[in-house]
C-alpha cells in the first residue's frame, strides 16, 4: 500500500517480534502474548514509534528546502526527543515546544530524559507552561512564526506526527511488516495492543490491518484522558491514510476500538496499576516500560488477559512504542523498584 511513497531510512528495518512466555504463563497461560519491539528500532536516540512515522515525513521536510524541523509536546515527550534526533541526523536545526502537560513535581523532571537528550542533541527548547492538548497548540504555531521571523525556513511537524498529512503511513508499514513476520512465522496474530494519545499509530494500525481484515482487532488502550477527543482524532487521521493509501473502502467508527479504563488519574500520571503492571512486565520478562504511555497499554493488556476478553488460545501482540527514557523524570515513584 506504500509503494507510491518516498520513504527516508531512519530504522534499523523489520522490528522483531518476540514471545513473552513468562508473562503469558504468569497470567494464566491460557493466551500467548507477544511483543513487536519498536523500542529497539532505531539507533537514534533511542528510537521509538515516532521514528517509523517521521520515515515518511521526512522526505516532504527536504522537498521543502526547511533548515528547522518544528514540533511541540510535553516536558518529558518522546516524540520531540525523536523529531530532534531526527533533525541532528539531517543536518537541520530543531525548535522544540514543550508544554506542562504533566502536573508531575519529581524536581529533576525537566532535567532529565528525554528533554536531557534533547538538549544534548542542540535543539532550541522552549517551555511553555500550558496544559494537555492533543490538537494543534497556538505556541506551536507562534513557534513556527518565529522561526520565520528570524530569517529560517520552518517545518511543521505536529504533536505526535499525527495531525501531518502523512503521519498515519508509518504504522500502515507496521501492518504490512507485521503480515509478512506472520508468514514467515507460521501464525496469525488475533490481536493486536496499542497505545494511544495523538492518534496516528492507532489510525496507521487500523488502515494497515483493514487490509485482511483486522482493523476492528487492533485494541487501542487510551492514556490521554481525553478519550473523546483521541477517539474523534484517531477516526479522522484513519480516514484521510486510508485514502492517501487508497485502501479501497471507507473506515468507519466502527473500526476504531478504544478502551478508556486505563489512563487514570491524568495524562502523564501512572495509578497504582500503571505501576504494578511496569514491574511485573519488567520482573517477568526483563522489557521496560513507561509512566506515560507504555506502562499504561502493558496495564490494559494484562488487566484484559486477566479478565477473559482475549479468547482462550489468542495470539496477542503487544506493540511496544519505546519511550523508556521518561521514566527517569519519574524517579522517586520507582526509587525502590
Amino acid at each position: 500500500m506504500l509503494e507510491k511513497f518516498e520513504r527516508y531510512p531512519l530504522t534499523f528495518g523489520p522490528t522483531p517480534i518476540e514471545a513473552l512466555p513468562r508473562l503469558s504463563e504468569r497470567l494464566g497461560g491460557e493466551v500467548e502474548i507477544y511483543a513487536k519491539r519498536e523500542d529497539c528500532n532505531s539507533g537514534l536516540a533511542f528510537g521509538g514509534n515516532k521514528i517509523r512515522k517521521l520515515e515518511y515525513i521526512v522526505p516532504d521536510a527536504i522537498a521543502s528546502k526547511a533548515d528547522t524541523l518544528v514540533t511541540i509536546g510535553g516536558v518529558q515527550s518522546n516524540h520531540t526527543r525523536q523529531v530532534a534526533a531526527v533533525a541532528a541526523r539531517l543536518g537541520m536545526k530543531c525548535r522544540l515546544v514543550q508544554e506542562s502537560w504533566v502536573p508531575f513535581p519529581d524536581a529533576v523532571y525537566d532535567r532529565v530524559g528525554n528533554i536531557l537528550m534533547s538538549r544534548v542533541m542542540g535543539a532550541e527548547i522552549e517551555l511553555v507552561d500550558e496544559g494537555f492538548d492533543i490538537g494543534i497548540r497556538e505556541s506551536w504555531e507562534r513557534a513556527l512564526e518565529d522561526v520565520k521571523a528570524k530569517g529560517g525556513s520552518p517545518y511543521a511537524i505536529p504533536a505526535g506526527a499525527s495531525m501531518h498529512k502523512y503521519g498515519g503511513l508509518g504504522f500502515v508499514g507496521f501492518a504490512e511488516e507485521v503480515r509478512e513476520q506472520e508468514d514467515k512465522m507460521g501464525m496469525r496474530f488475533d490481536y493486536v495492543v496499542v497505545c494511544t494519545v495523538t492518534g496516528s499509530t492507532h489510525a496507521g494500525m487500523i488502515v494497515g490491518f483493514a487490509k485482511d481484515g483486522r482493523a476492528h482487532k487492533v485494541i487501542g488502550i487510551d492514556a490521554s484522558a481525553t478519550p473523546g477527543q483521541t477517539r474523534a482524532q484517531v477516526l479522522e487521521i484513519a480516514q484521510n491514510t486510508a485514502s492517501l493509501v487508497e485502501l479501497g473502502r471507507e473506515v468507519t467508527a466502527d473500526d476504531v476500538v478504544l478502551l478508556e479504563d486505563y489512563a487514570h488519574p491524568a495524562y502523564g500520571i501512572p495509578s497504582d496499576a500503571t505501576s504494578e503492571a511496569i514491574r511485573l512486565c519488567a520482573r517477568m520478562e526483563g522489557i521496560m516500560t513507561d509512566p506515560v504511555y507504555e506502562g499504561k497499554s502493558m496495564q490494559g493488556l494484562i488487566d484484559l488477559v486477566r479478565k477473559g476478553f482475549f479468547p482462550a488460545g489468542s495470539k496477542v501482540l503487544y506493540a511496544h512504542l519505546g519511550g523508556v527514557p521518561a521514566i527517569n523524570g519519574y524517579s522517586y515513584i520507582y526509587r525502590n523498584g
